[in-house]
């Protein structure tokens, strides 16, 4: 295994009275590769599902509700156990848990290749979610180990590895699945085995790391921020998660749907524009972690999130074209915001890395489900255009971003 001993200096949070454990250690690329890489076999299996919506809807006489209770169902699991994770395995770390859910992924697969009722794709669903909310935390945890004190580089290529497998996910359906039919989901077997492998060896790397450390005095933590405004900046990072996840799910449920029902493209084609979509979050967000170590995480919150404002409006009026290039610069802008935002919590609240990383991405997947099902709802009733005119709104929350605190943060 090949390292960069390059350390960089410690970060300087301003909440901090010594530097954390992490910054003393030097940058190991290949496990925040390999975590990276671990993200994207999970997230190209998690996409595969919105993927296939179309084809489940025409195959079982699904409704727009129905698609919304399916991603429901899995942003629940994936949501509602991950802080909880994060918070146990802050105190008593357990390596096993990634390998281990990468499993209930592998089974949640299986399921979905054979099963044939709106039951049972909820459940398949729920396993798949299950495995993701294992895996979120503690890969997350690892990769800021691993970091060398380049929290925002970690962050952002662990989290551009579940970018890109959510762009490769429609993809490889509009490829293998959607063409041939529902039981070449099965295909996806062997991608869920692969995780299991790179985890197992991830696992492994953390367990002697861990052995490696223990009885090392952990550094002390001195909160300098008063309470109330830590509690109110949580806040202001959780509605900025709502607005941003709320808007993206009309995307990856919806936009194919959207394009299929405007602009009369076939499944497959609007699969394409999925995937430019979702390659665009996948740059910007690979994009965004640096930039953040550099000029600061909460200028980069700002051009996020409120910079997307501006597309979003014009979206539901553009043509095919149009629609295609800001599809493409709203995925460019918006995806740098989650990992500047984790980042900036867990300087927030140092010392509880796993948790902040489980409350954030479970927000991420409670609020990315809860958007589904009410957009699908909403789609029922009013129609899908109707529910893109009202989402264009959503980026205007940037502007809550005046009421984070500034803090000092490294720069890389």
């Amino acid at each position: 295994m090949t390292t960069d001993t390059t350390t960089a200096a410690p970060a300087n949070t301003g909440a901090t009275s010594s530097p954390p454990a992490s910054a003393a250690q030097p940058l190991v690329m290949s496990i925040i590769l390999a975590a990276g890489g671990a993200h994207l076999i999970n997230d190209m299996i998690q996409a595969l599902l919105p993927s296939i919506y179309p084809m489940l809807k025409a195959n079982y006489n699904l409704s727009f509700t129905q698609v919304g209770l399916i991603t429901l169902t899995f942003q629940v699991t994936a949501s509602l156990l991950q802080p909880w994770i994060g918070m146990v395995t802050d105190k008593h770390p357990q390596p096993w848990l990634l390998p281990s859910g990468a499993v209930s992924t592998l089974i949640g697969i299986v399921m979905l290749s054979m099963v044939g009722s709106f039951p049972a794709f909820l459940l398949a669903a729920a396993l798949i979610g299950i495995g993701s909310s294992t895996f979120h935390p503690e890969a997350s945890r690892i990769a800021r180990m691993a970091s060398g004190g380049r929290f925002g580089l970690a962050q952002s290529t662990f989290q551009v590895g579940g970018n890109a497998g959510s762009a490769f996910g429609p993809l490889l359906a509009a490829a293998i699945v959607v063409p041939y039919g529902q039981g070449n989901v099965a295909w996806f077997v062997l991608l869920a085995l692969l995780a299991i492998v790179v985890l197992s060896r991830v696992s492994g790397w953390y367990r002697r790391h861990l052995a490696a450390t223990k009885g090392r005095a952990k550094p002390r933590t001195a909160q300098t921020l008063p309470a109330a405004t830590v509690r109110r900046a949580l806040l202001v990072l959780a509605l900025l998660v709502f607005s941003k996840y709320f808007y993206m799910a009309s995307f990856t449920s919806y936009f194919t749907f959207y394009l299929i029902d405007r602009f009369d493209l076939s499944v497959a084609s609007s699969q394409l524009y999925l995937f430019l979509f979702l390659g665009a979050v996948a740059v910007g967000t690979f994009v965004g972690g640096p930039i953040g170590d550099k000029i600061g995480r909460k200028l980069v919150i700002w051009i996020s999130i409120l910079g997307a404002a501006p597309f979003a409006l014009m979206l539901p009026h553009a043509n095919l074209f149009w629609t295609g290039v800001l599809s493409v610069v709203i995925g460019l802008v918006i995806a740098s915001a989650f990992s500047a935002i984790v980042v900036y919590a867990q300087e927030l609240v140092p010392g509880k890395v796993g948790m902040i990383a489980g409350v954030f991405f479970g927000l991420m997947f409670g609020f990315g489900g809860i958007g589904a099902a009410l957009l699908g709802h909403l789609a029922d009733l009013y129609g899908i255009a109707w529910v893109y005119g009202l989402c264009a709104f959503l980026p205007l929350a940037g502007l809550l971003t005046v009421f984070l605190p500034n803090l000092k943060e490294q720069r890389g």
